[in-house]
C-alpha cells in the first residue's frame, strides 16, 4: 500500500460506570476477533485485570494492577470483557478518516484506549525476527490483516497520528488459517517478518473485512528491547502414527497481476494435496523471508520499495504441516508510485418523479491538507442543480462549480468533506464524470 486507507467515522456514544470491581456481564456484546500475540491494548488489560481480581480473591473481576488499565476501567468495563470489539461498522476500507489520536480507539466505547502512556503492557520482541501472529477469530470472516509500526523517533507520550506510523504496512496477510486451541478459542495464524527497530512501538493492526463495510482496530503496545521474539506455543495435534506424510504439489511460477511500486499482486496455479492445501507462503528469493501467507493461489505482497527488482517464490502447506518444494522463481519490477489524488464519492440514489437529493465525500489521498477547495464535475443527464448546502455552488451548462463553505475550507491529509445539494431530473439521475478537485483529476467511488 502506499497510503494508509480510509474510512468514514461511526460515533457510537456508550457510559459504562465502573464500581469498586466489576461482575462479568451475562451476555457479552457482539463481536468479532483482536490480536493475541502481540497483545492488543485492549487484551492485555483484560489479562491484567483478571490477574488481580484471582490475587484479590475476586475470580471473573475486574481489578487490574497496571496503572493505565486502571484509569481505562475506572470509565467502562465494556473494552475489557469486550476486548475483541473494538471496530467500526461502515467504514467500507476509508480507514484514514479516523481522526489523529483516535486510531488505537476510533469507536467511542475504547476512547480511554487512545491515551498516551508508556504504561500500556507492552509484548517483548527481536527486531527482525520472524514471529508467529496470533489473531483471535471469535466469529471468523473473509478478510485482510495489515500490521502496520510506529516510524523511528516515535513519542508514546503523544496521541498516536496517520503521520505517526510507517506509510506502508510490514505485513498483510488475506484470508489466513484458523487452528483451534488459542488463548481465547479458535484463532488465525500467520508468519510476519518483523521491521528493524528498536525500543518501544505500536503495531497498528488493521482488519478489513471483504464480506461487508466492517473493519476492526487493534494497537498492540511492542518492546524491541529484548525478548525472544516467540510468544507462549499454541497447543497444535500432533499427527497420527502413519497419518498424512504427503507434501502438497509444488505451485507453479506465480505470475505478477499488478505492482504499484509498493505493492504487487501475484497469483499462481493451485497445488494438490492428498488431504487439501491449507495455506501457501510467498517468499523472497534471496533472503527466504516469508513476505505473505494466504490460503487461496495469490496474495498481496506490500512494503516494497519503488523502481526495484524482486525475486520470489511460494510454498503451499497442509494440514499436517507437510510443505511442498520451492516454486520456480518469479522476478518482478515493482514499479513506480501513482501519484496520490483524490477520490470523490456521489450517492443520487434518493430521487423521485422530477427532482433528486446529491450527498457528496470528497477524500484527500494527499500527505498535505487541502485549503480553499473547488470540485467540479459535469452531469450527463441534464440533471439541474437548484440549491446546496454545506459549500457554495454554482452551474453553467452541464458544468458545475463547488466551493467550499466558510467553515470547512481545508481538507485534511487523508481526511475528508461532504456536502449535499439537491436537483431536478427527467430522468434517474446518473454519475457525473469530469471530476476535479482544485483542478486535479479525481477518482469516483
Amino acid at each position: 500500500m502506499s497510503r494508509a486507507p480510509r474510512l468514514r467515522t461511526l460515533a457510537v456514544v456508550t457510559a459504562l460506570v465502573a464500581t469498586a470491581f466489576v461482575a462479568l456481564p451475562a451476555a457479552p456484546a457482539s463481536a468479532h476477533g483482536g490480536l493475541t500475540y502481540p497483545q492488543t491494548r485492549t487484551y492485555a488489560c483484560y489479562l491484567n485485570g483478571l490477574a488481580g481480581g484471582e490475587a484479590a480473591g475476586q475470580g471473573g473481576n475486574m481489578l487490574p494492577t497496571n496503572p493505565i488499565c486502571k484509569t481505562a476501567l475506572a470509565t467502562s468495563n465494556y473494552p475489557f470483557y469486550n476486548w475483541y470489539g473494538n471496530l467500526l461498522s461502515l467504514v467500507a476500507g476509508r480507514h484514514s478518516t479516523i481522526p489523529d489520536g483516535k486510531l488505537c480507539g476510533p469507536d467511542s466505547k475504547f476512547d480511554d484506549f487512545n491515551t498516551p502512556s508508556t504504561d500500556w503492557p507492552a509484548t517483548p520482541l527481536v527486531s527482525g525476527s520472524t514471529i508467529d501472529i496470533q489473531y483471535s477469530a471469535v466469529v471468523p470472516h473473509p478478510g485482510k490483516f495489515m500490521q502496520y509500526i510506529t516510524k523511528d523517533g516515535w513519542d508514546p507520550t503523544q496521541p498516536l497520528g496517520w503521520s505517526d506510523l510507517e506509510a506502508t504496512p510490514f505485513d498483510t496477510a488475506v484470508d489466513p488459517p484458523i487452528r483451534p486451541g488459542g488463548p481465547a478459542g479458535p484463532e488465525y495464524y500467520w508468519d510476519a517478518t518483523l521491521p528493524s527497530k528498536t525500543g518501544r512501538h505500536i503495531i497498528f493492526s488493521v482488519w478489513e473485512r471483504s464480506d461487508s463495510p466492517e473493519s476492526f482496530y487493534n494497537c498492540a503496545d511492542v518492546d524491541f528491547g529484548g525478548g525472544t521474539g516467540e510468544p507462549t506455543p499454541t497447543p497444535t495435534q500432533e499427527p497420527e502414527p502413519g497419518g498424512d506424510t504427503t507434501a502438497p504439489t509444488t505451485p507453479a511460477q506465480p505470475s505478477l497481476v499488478s505492482a504499484t511500486g509498493t505493492a504487487a499482486q501475484l497469483s499462481w496455479a493451485a497445488s494438490t494435496d492428498a488431504v487439501g492445501v491449507t495455506s501457501y507462503t510467498v517468499h523472497d528469493a534471496a533472503t527466504d523471508a516469508v513476505l505473505a501467507t494466504t490460503t487461496s493461489p495469490a496474495a498481496a505482497v506490500s512494503g516494497l520499495t519503488a523502481g526495484t527488482e524482486y525475486s520470489v517464490y511460494v510454498v503451499a502447506r497442509d494440514a499436517a504441516g507437510n510443505a511442498s518444494g520451492k516454486s520456480p522463481t518469479l522476478t518482478f519490477s515493482s514499479g513506480s508510485v501513482p501519484d496520490a489524488g483524490c477520490e470523490v464519492e456521489f450517492d443520487v440514489s434518493n430521487s423521485w418523479n422530477g427532482g433528486f437529493v446529491g450527498q457528496v465525500s470528497v477524500y484527500n489521498d494527499s500527505l498535505t491538507p487541502i485549503s480553499s477547495w473547488q470540485l467540479a464535475w459535469t452531469f450527463t443527464k441534464g440533471e439541474k442543480l437548484t440549491q446546496a448546502w454545506n459549500s457554495v455552488a454554482t452551474q453553467s451548462g452541464t458544468a458545475v462549480t463547488v466551493k467550499n463553505a466558510a467553515w470547512n475550507g481545508t481538507i485534511a491529509h487523508h481526511g475528508s468533506v461532504s456536502f449535499g445539494f439537491q436537483g431536478t431530473s427527467t430522468v434517474t439521475p446518473g454519475q457525473p464524470t469530469g471530476v476535479t478537485l482544485n483542478g486535479v483529476a479525481c477518482t469516483t467511488v
